[in-house]
Order: structure tokens, then sequence, then C-alpha cells
């Protein structure tokens, strides 16, 4: 992954970017066309799949919690942490870095 093109750093981007509108539909598609062409999609869409599926076991813990109270202020720590990691990671793959979310089980290998 030494020289990523302009268009690879774009579609990484857009994996996160996506990621806003839909969840799951958009950044799957643009990973699963790409992700032959170009190691660096390939990576940017790997980590986004391992990312979400993390979060959403997080914050299925989180609402079971919500019985106990606790769960009420984890899961908009989960939300906010979401949208911060989602935006970094788009500009490090804009920038054509490698970013390893925190916090993160590396299902998709």
């Amino acid at each position: 992954m030494d020289t990523v093109s302009s268009s690879e750093r774009t579609l990484a981007m857009a994996i996160y970017l996506t990621s806003f509108f839909t969840t799951l539909i958009g950044p799957l598609l643009i990973w699963l066309l790409k992700k032959d062409e170009s190691p660096f999609i390939d990576f940017h869409g790997k980590e986004y799949l391992n990312f979400i599926i993390s979060y959403a076991v997080y914050s299925i813990v989180a609402s079971l919690l919500m019985l106990v109270l606790i769960g009420f202020i984890l899961l908009p720590i989960i939300g906010v942490m979401v949208f911060i990691f989602t935006i970094i990671a788009a500009v490090k793959a804009y920038n054509g870095e490698i970013y390893h979310f925190p916090l993160v089980f590396r299902i998709i290998k």
C-alpha cells in the first residue's frame, strides 16, 4: 500500500461517508465491488465491517444494560464514539493512511 491513487483514497473515504446514510449497504457495496482491485480499499472495507459489527454488539449490550440504568449512559457514549471514529477514519482514508478503530474485534481478516 505504498502508493495509493486519488481514486482509491476517495473510494476508501466513501466507505465511511456512505455509512452515515446507509449503515451497511453503501460501504458493503463499495467494498465488494473494489476489494479485488485495491488492497487499500480492501483494508478499509474490512476495517469498517469489523467496526460496525463490534459497535453493534456494544450497542446491544448497552441496550440490555438499560434494565439496570447504566445503559442510558453507555448508549449515547457509544453513539458519539461511532460518529467521531467514522469521521477520523474518513479523513485518514482520504489522506491515504491506515486507521485501526479502537475497541474492535477483528472478525473479518
